[in-house]
């Protein structure tokens, strides 16, 4: 299992276009937003760093499924299935490789945040933001899976960047809700994106994450596990 996991990251951290797309352009998103103009807005520095390191979790997370349609092709599923790991243990390895790589794009904006722009955080701070956004980026690892085992390579590529592009604008990732209509900031509090970025948010300002957010990042947890566990076993009848 940890010989699998450990395959897995290695893998990804040496995909380039990971690289590139989930760690240096939310580093370069963040910089460019918060430096444009010479504006010195402590707070919306913070509250952009929070935002930015929340997109490249995302980002990162869904390209897990990316993985996962690629290993269809080449088939690698197919030579996981007759090895003694469980269909669950390969479902775990998965969504605990998309776990850690999520660690370098939240540390690399979380770092330009302190050692570039300025933001000043007590260090509990600094950890506790860096762990929920770890934590908080679970479900959309299930979502990245569900598109992987369900689609094709090219279609699971398509759909992930719709879904980052789409939930982080929609969340409120790049931009401050203020500047939403109300009907948008209506449906934002409902989305996925927006209640992810609260956990880190809610530590910055220094309290905890609200029990509304919680509650619906929790439920979105629900529908994207069960996403993914129903688009496994339908990959499974086909590969």
């Amino acid at each position: 299992m940890f010989d699998y996991l450990r395959l897995e990251v290695r893998r990804t951290l040496r995909d380039t276009g990971f690289v590139i797309g989930g760690v240096a352009m939310p580093v370069m998103m963040y910089l460019l937003f918060t430096n444009l103009g010479g504006g010195d807005d402590d707070g919306w520095r913070t509250a952009s760093m929070v935002g930015m390191a929340a997109y490249g979790a995302v980002g990162s997370a869904l390209n897990t499924g990316g993985g996962v349609a690629e290993d269809k092709v080449t088939g690698w599923l197919r030579q996981l299935r007759v090895t003694p790991m469980t269909p669950r243990e390969v479902v775990l390895g998965r969504a605990l490789t998309g776990s850690v790589t999520v660690l370098p794009a939240i540390v690399a904006v979380l770092a330009a945040g302190g050692l570039v722009d300025g933001v000043r955080l007590d260090v509990w701070q600094w950890a506790a933001t860096a762990v929920l956004l770890w934590l908080g980026s679970i479900p959309f690892t299930l979502l990245g899976l569900g598109n992987g085992y369900r689609m094709t390579a090219q279609t699971t590529g398509v759909a992930n960047m719709v879904c980052n592009l789409g939930l982080a604008v929609v969340g409120g990732l790049w931009f401050p809700l203020a500047l939403f209509p109300g009907w948008l900031r209506s449906i934002s509090a409902y989305t996925p994106t927006n209640r992810f970025a609260q956990l880190g948010v809610s530590v910055t300002e220094g309290r905890a994450p609200g029990l509304g957010a919680v509650a619906v990042l929790t439920a979105w947890l629900l529908v994207f596990g069960s996403y993914a566990v129903l688009s496994y076993r339908r990959s499974a009848r086909t590969v």
